[in-house]
């Protein structure tokens, strides 16, 4: 599956902005947001299963809302009340089997697309 991510951009802390996955295909596909700060390691921030079920990284749980449209085969992240903590090149990545105790796991999708990058500003 193809995974390409877009809404990134630059926003004042305390700001939102609302990234989109389109996927060549997203029915039957456990799908997540990663993120990746220069230097680092990417990590973590969610995941919705392919049942509806959504799992989120604590340093943004209350805050981000991960969300899909398999009719569009879409995949959003709804991220409010920004902090410069935040910045990072934002990952959409999708797999048919993931099992829910590696679901925080970069290597556990096998597809991954294109990062955004969003910048969030003091």
């Amino acid at each position: 599956v193809q995974l390409q991510a877009s809404g990134g951009g630059l926003v004042q802390a305390g700001g939102s902005l609302r990234l989109s996955c389109a996927a060549s295909s997203s029915f039957g596909y456990h799908m997540a947001w990663f993120r990746q700060a220069p230097g680092k390691e990417p990590v973590f921030v969610a995941a919705i299963r392919t049942g509806g079920s959504t799992h989120y990284a604590d340093s943004v749980k209350g805050r981000f809302a991960i969300s899909r449209d398999n009719a569009k085969n879409m995949l959003y992240l709804q991220m409010n009340s920004l902090k410069p903590e935040d910045t990072a090149v934002y990952y959409c990545a999708a797999s048919r089997s993931v099992i829910l105790s590696a679901i925080r796991t970069w290597d556990s999708y096998y597809y991954r697309g294109q990062g955004t990058l969003v910048t969030v500003s003091s």
